[in-house]
């Protein structure tokens, strides 16, 4: 099994930062995939970014936000600049073994509790 526990979450005024990571322990070697996806209050919960060989994002956020990862540590992390007020969300990571990257939420077994954003004045 894997686990993934998010942090980094809170409150930031439109045009802040914030930094998520996602910490994974249990059976890491197994997961090649990581994602993050993010599920706004009414709404389902999407696709925000992934990386395995590469990263990707969704065109919302893509030139905002940044994928990287420390392999030592385990860690992904979503660097998100110029947060706007459609950006508050819970935000999840996702993991999966899979050599290829993926959108689809249903690709992903593992997930974390979910960290709060929310871009407000």
């Amino acid at each position: 099994q894997v686990q993934l526990v998010e942090s980094g979450g809170g409150l930031v005024q439109p045009g802040g930062s914030l930094r998520l990571s996602c910490a994974a322990s249990g059976r890491t070697i197994i997961i090649n995939a990581m994602a993050w996806f993010r599920q706004a209050p009414g709404k389902e919960r999407e696709f925000v970014g992934g990386i395995n060989w590469s990263t990707y994002y969704a065109d919302s956020v893509k030139g905002r936000f940044t994928i990287s990862r420390d392999n030592a540590k385990n860690t992904v992390y979503l660097q998100m600049n110029s947060l706007k007020p459609e950006d508050t969300a819970v935000y999840y990571c996702a993991a999966a073994n899979l050599g290829w990257g993926t959108s689809r939420r249903t690709d992903y077994p593992y997930w974390g509790q979910g960290t709060q954003v929310t871009v407000s004045s």
